[in-house]
């Protein structure tokens, strides 16, 4: 196969030469792929992303505690949301190594959110290939500059809180009383089902948020509801 395009990833967004690439071109197969050709290709991305995930929790951990003297229980909340699946796969996507990703041509089809989490695992794997080949400071510089450079964010917007029950929270500091969800829209087959639930205090609507569950769409909802108190009580 081709190396060139592997090599020039690592080059250009990664800013590494490999040792040996393979560890990055394995980084990118996914499990159906290797289902696929069996015959020519023997290894997937899953022990990599174990070991990436690995890696990704203890360079977190490691950052929060030396930048933020917070309690630890909010240490973890904030770890959460920093590497949560939308996180690192949106990560994943500023990179722009899906191109490279192998898949089986069924998973090429795929939902929207299957490929989000295909990403996801990627980027855990590629770190694991990172920390392998070049060893831990390589994958750190890596985990700071695509994960760790937003956790300033998340904590200024208490976006680590879960939101429905900050929502509620600051629905009764405020209005006096308890939200309440009501799905306003369900659209799409069976297997991607999209769901639009509005959030609700005292029959004034305060935000909407879709998903792929109710559960789902429900915190999305209790996220606008929280930037919404925010902006009007807290700035």
């Amino acid at each position: 196969m081709d190396l060139a395009p592997y090599e020039e990833f690592a080059k250009e967004k990664l800013g590494i030469k490999f040792n040996n690439i393979n560890l990055l071109v394995t980084a990118l197969t996914h499990r159906s792929y290797v289902n696929e050709h069996r015959k020519t290709v023997h290894e997937h991305n899953e022990r990599l992303e174990y070991l990436g995930d690995a890696v990704l929790e203890l360079v977190s951990s490691d950052f929060l505690y030396r930048k933020y003297h917070i309690p630890e229980g909010v240490m973890t909340a904030v770890r959460a949301a920093l590497v949560r699946t939308e996180s690192i796969g949106e990560a994943g996507k500023e990179l722009g190594y899906e191109p490279l990703v192998r898949m089986s041509r069924g998973e090429l089809k795929g939902t929207e959110r299957a490929h989000d989490s295909i990403l996801a695992d990627c980027f855990e794997a590629v770190l694991g290939a990172v920390y392998l080949d070049q060893g831990y400071e390589a994958a750190r510089r890596i985990v700071n500059e695509h994960i760790l450079s937003k956790a300033d964010k998340v904590i200024e917007e208490g976006s680590w809180r879960d939101p429905k029950s900050y929502v509620q929270e600051l629905a009764q500091k405020y209005d006096g009383a308890t939200p309440t969800y009501r799905t306003l829209k369900e659209e799409g087959p069976d297997h991607d089902k999209k769901f639009t639930v509005g959030i609700y205090v005292n029959e004034k609507l305060k935000g909407t948020g879709t998903g792929h569950s109710k559960q789902e769409a429900q915190t999305e909802a209790a996220k606008e509801g929280v930037k919404k108190y925010t902006t009007e009580y807290l700035k």
